[in-house]
């Protein structure tokens, strides 16, 4: 029998080792699917056949090969989030307006999955256009948190949250253009780690670089396995590095030491290995509070940070003004929503209807001087870091969970997403690498904490150890939302 909530890494070193067969693995998460899904609302699309299909000849490939020889992530399911596609698979993008045929190609994102051996477990839930931190779209309804179903499970990744958190899935395809990796993960108790933009080709054809993929999962360890998978070189992409040199898997063994002690290779001053760590609990927008567990839920780290040695102070960023800084992001955002194809615009939800008529007074010129100010922005604040700290520790959100729907009490999903996106969405203006991890459980509501870790461009080495250091100290991968904590199937 299979735990529905083993590691990607032991999943698939069981496959590799023929001690289950990825026909067993895929039917676990099938049976699985077929008795919470319906409960939670986490697929907007399923090929049971196909993944049955996929998982036979998964297994036929581990009868006839070596171990050794076998992709890494050969015969693990993995579903897909519903802004990319899937070669046979409508990608709806949450929307009743969009053209639901299917799709002729895979994303390179997906491609690169099924490259490493995994297999596509069906398609996840998202807002309508990835828009809003909540997950709920008049094409698929309201997507639950498996903690508490009367709470939202974030987004815009909600589906692919759900799906891991209630062990529907080992691991799930994600995306962020705001926060929509690392709000869902805070929500439902996961690991959500943000890539450095053009470290992972987006599926999203994405001008201004604000949105990026990844994955959601319960350990470090595995998002650093997925983060090996996706991290290569994307020759057709504006942006894209050359593929990293090692394994980030690899590197979480290595000490949480900061690299100042390279230009000092004569220094024994200890001092010289502590990471510098900023701490910053108030909100970037004024007007917006902080819930006190997710303030409790930083010092958790914070303590954590400095019984291990690390020098952490208060953080200040130069930031423009609130309004000033919603403007930019909001026009870029819009704008950059209008380019995805809509068939039927009398279908739109008013929100997005709004955005995209937003989008269409927004002339050329003033489009460009947004990106600059959003350029001129990232330089400022990534100049600064590299200044001030190794590390930004902030709450990945400033409030809860919301109840599902709360956002009408506000009058649309993306206003009511500020709070829970106000951490966040300014990371993916820098680019910067950014992971909220699930240290501290809300005491009153059972409900999941994540703390955000925020470091320089191309540091997911760094973000990745740490994150990793912080599950050793506290440990969260044991933890199970009752509703879905049946163990075995």
């Amino acid at each position: 029998m299979i735990d529905p909530y083993t590691s990607v890494v032991d999943l698939a070193a069981a496959i590799r080792a023929k001690d289950v067969s990825p026909v067993e693995v895929a039917e676990c998460y099938l049976d699985r699917i077929a008795a919470l899904d319906p409960v939670f609302n986490a697929f907007s699309h399923r090929a049971d056949d196909e993944v049955r299909a996929a998982a036979s000849a998964a297994a036929d490939a581990v009868t006839r090969g070596r171990p050794e020889d076998l992709p890494p992530l050969h015969g693990v399911p993995v579903p897909i989030k519903d802004l990319a596609d899937v070669a046979g698979w409508p990608t709806t993008y949450g929307s009743l307006a969009t053209d639901h045929a299917p799709k002729r190609a895979s994303d390179p994102v997906v491609r690169r999955f099924v490259d490493a051996g995994a297999i596509p477990l069906g398609k996840t839930t998202t807002s309508e256009f990835g828009a809003a931190s909540f997950t709920e779209s008049d094409a698929h309804g309201v997507s639950r948190n498996p903690w508490d179903p009367d709470r939202t499970p974030g987004g815009s990744s909600g589906g692919a949250a759900i799906a891991v958190a209630a062990g529907m899935a080992p691991i799930a395809h994600a995306e962020d253009g705001g926060g929509s990796i690392r709000v869902p993960a805070s929500c439902t108790g996961l690991v959500g780690l943000k890539p450095t933009r053009g470290r992972v080709t987006s599926s999203v054809v994405d001008a201004e670089g604000l949105g990026t993929s990844g994955v959601v999962s319960r350990t470090v360890a595995d998002t650093a396995v997925a983060l090996d998978v996706l991290a290569r070189h994307d020759p057709g992409a504006w942006w894209s590095p050359p593929s990293p040199a090692r394994s980030f898997a690899g590197l979480l063994s290595e000490p949480l030491l900061s690299d100042r002690r390279l230009s000092d290779s004569l220094s024994t001053d200890p001092a010289h290995a502590r990471l510098r760590v900023g701490v910053l609990t108030t909100s970037p927008i004024d007007g917006i509070g902080v819930d006190p567990a997710c303030v409790t839920a930083v010092g958790t780290v914070v303590r954590a940070l400095e019984e291990a040695g690390h020098h952490v102070v208060d953080a200040a960023l130069p930031l423009p003004p609130a309004d000033e800084l919603l403007s930019v992001f909001m026009k870029i955002w819009n704008v950059s929503s209008a380019g995805i194809p809509v068939a039927h615009p009398d279908r739109l939800e008013p929100h997005n209807r709004a955005q995209r008529q937003a989008a269409l007074t927004v002339d050329s010129l003033a489009y460009v001087e947004s990106v600059q100010a959003a350029q001129r922005l990232s330089r400022r604040i990534v100049e600064a870091f590299a200044v001030s700290f190794d590390l930004l520790v902030t709450p990945t959100m400033a409030c809860l969970p919301p109840r599902v729907g709360a956002w009408r009490e506000v009058g649309d999903p993306v206003t009511a997403s500020h709070p829970m996106a106000v951490f966040t969405s300014l990371f993916n203006v820098t680019g910067q690498p950014a992971v909220s991890v699930p240290i501290h459980h809300d005491e009153p509501s059972g409900l999941p904490v994540g703390v955000h870790l925020v470091a320089a461009p191309w540091r997911e080495d760094l973000l990745l150890r740490a994150a990793h250091f912080l599950e050793q100290v506290h440990p969260w991968a044991a933890r199970r939302p009752e509703r879905c904590a049946a163990g075995e199937m």
